[in-house]
């Protein structure tokens, strides 16, 4: 061999070895994916969090963790943007999944129509054109048609008529943990739901489905599991026995968890030393601090149940021989949510079937810690999500954070490289970039466009360190370097007016192309 030659063949071998992981190199995966419902950044241990989540720490500590992964701030548009690849409004749910409340200037061409437009593909349709065998679990959200009395009714996008073999969960949001009486299973209502049995508890129903499932699936082929329950989303309900164990853990208050969590966020090397904490309301100001005490030991009681449904999961995948050839994505589908019930006239405390309520804002910020804002809005507490990836065969644990920008329009842009089959021609390009590459250790590739979000006029755009995001319709631009303030309290966009107006332009660019614009909020 001449020098030329052995140079040419040793490029090769490297370009080689640079290639993503793909189906004729591998076994495709079975696939899980976990998405919490108004699970705040740092509730879980993994996190940051005193919340006993045993089996989300372990599948953290065997795997992945992402410390930039970002949601689209409101279950319905992150759900439609998670199964489609697309950004919100390209998938039609531009807000929620109804449009009762626009006029037909903005939901007739489809955008704000609370329905998936029908050009769209999900993660199912995708895996099943690929061979997989698939399931949904949990609930649903992203279409309109929930009322088979309704004129217009159709179940076009229901779970089985887009990609799902299987469906058992709910079409809607969230209600009842304990009398859930709109239950799907298939493509059919379960009559009477489960409103008469004392046994029932949403969150271990599910878990039960999955097991069934994961044990009677098609041993011929790779599966897809979509697990979504409403945990811990509101109403704040759990079994008793659940709460008991999270007794006392809350009685010291706002101020005093949400400092525990911002220190171990330091020594698990998630967030910078210097990070300071935003400012929380007064315990001490608190007048009913056993309710307020209570109202998270519920919440804490929903999050370990949903961490105890996991671990059935991973069971199950161990029992049947294949939990290192399945990836498990778990993450949040925005951030903790600061709505709750009035406190006047005193309510009664949470936990039981009569629960309605919320846990409020001031706990929804010790769960965003170290973030400012919400659900509903895009600041880092709205749209910062925990994201773990697990996949013995392939990722190799560690205890580095990824710190990679990463985004829900990406899982559906892994898929090719999972399954070693491009998406069928109909199949609109994905928005997002494979994940698979860090997943291996290796870098993302470069973005076509800048991540970006909107909700009710809250609206945001990231270009590397740089952040701009107003609050609400008529709120200015604020803009933050994330790389030394992603807790976003150091406003510069009074400093650089140039940069606010570059990226105010291309924010205005890019909403025009995903068909933000026009909006029913942003007149």
């Amino acid at each position: 061999m001449t020098r030329r030659q052995f140079l040419r063949a040793l490029a090769a071998a490297g370009a080689a070895a640079a290639l993503p992981l793909r189906a004729a190199e591998a076994p495709r995966p079975n696939i899980v994916l976990v998405l919490a419902d108004d699970l705040g950044f740092s509730d879980i241990g993994c996190y940051g969090g005193e919340i006993p989540t045993p089996n989300l720490d372990a599948l953290a500590a065997g795997g992945l963790r992402l410390s930039h992964f970002r949601n689209a701030a409101r279950c319905c548009p992150a759900r439609a943007s998670l199964l489609t690849g697309q950004w919100p409004h390209q998938t039609g749910i531009g807000h929620m999944a109804s449009n009762a409340r626009w006029s037909a200037q903005y939901f007739i061409n489809g955008w704000y129509a609370g329905d998936l437009r029908p050009e769209t593909r999900t993660l199912a349709e995708a895996l099943r054109a690929a061979g997989y065998a698939t399931c949904a679990i949990g609930k649903w959200h992203v279409t309109r048609h929930t009322d088979p009395s309704a004129p217009d009714f159709t179940k076009a996008n229901w779970p089985c008529h887009r990609g799902f073999d299987r469906f058992y969960g709910k079409l809607q949001g969230a209600d009842s943990y304990f009398r859930t009486e709109s239950l799907v299973r298939d493509d059919a209502f379960i009559p009477g739901g489960k409103a008469a049995d004392p046994t029932y508890y949403f969150t271990r129903a599910c878990a039960d489905e999955a097991v069934a499932y994961l044990r009677a699936r098609p041993k011929d082929r790779p599966c897809f599991l979509y697990f979504a329950p409403t945990a811990p989303h509101l109403p704040l309900q759990a079994p008793e026995a659940a709460i008991a164990r999270q007794k006392g853990r809350y009685d010291a208050g706002y101020e005093a968890i949400a400092a525990a969590r911002l220190e171990k966020q330091k020594r698990l090397g998630l967030i910078p030393q210097e990070t300071p904490l935003p400012p929380l309301p007064a315990w001490a100001k608190v007048r009913r601090k056993p309710f307020e005490a209570r109202c998270m030991e519920v919440y804490a009681a929903q999050v370990a149940e949903l961490d105890a449904a996991v671990g059935r999961i991973v069971d199950a995948l161990r029992a049947e021989g294949i939990l290192d050839d399945t990836l498990i994505l778990f993450l949040s589908d925005n951030g903790a949510c600061a709505e709750a019930t009035a406190r006047n006239p005193p309510p009664p405390m949470p936990g039981g079937p009569e629960t309605r309520c919320g846990y409020g804002k001031a706990w929804a910020a010790v769960s965003n810690t170290p973030f400012r804002e919400y659900k509903h809005w895009v600041h880092e507490g709205g749209i910062a999500t925990p994201f773990i990836a697990h996949w013995p065969a392939v990722i190799k644990p560690t205890a580095e954070w990824c710190r990679a920008p990463a985004h829900l329009v990406d899982v559906m842009a892994t898929l090719p490289d999972l399954t070693g089959r491009p998406f069928p021609e109909d199949f609109p390009p994905p928005g997002g970039v494979s994940l698979l590459p860090l997943f291996q250790g290796r870098p993302l590739s470069e973005r076509a466009h800048p991540l970006l979000f909107e909700h009710e006029g809250n609206r945001a755009l990231i270009e590397g360190d740089w952040k701009l995001v107003a609050k609400g319709p008529k709120g200015k631009w604020e803009l933050y370097n994330l790389a030394t303030d992603r807790n976003e309290l150091r406003d510069l966009a009074a400093e650089q007016p140039d940069r606010v107006r570059r990226m105010a332009a291309r924010w205005r660019a890019e909403a025009e192309r995903t068909h933000i614009l026009p909006s029913p909020f942003l007149r």
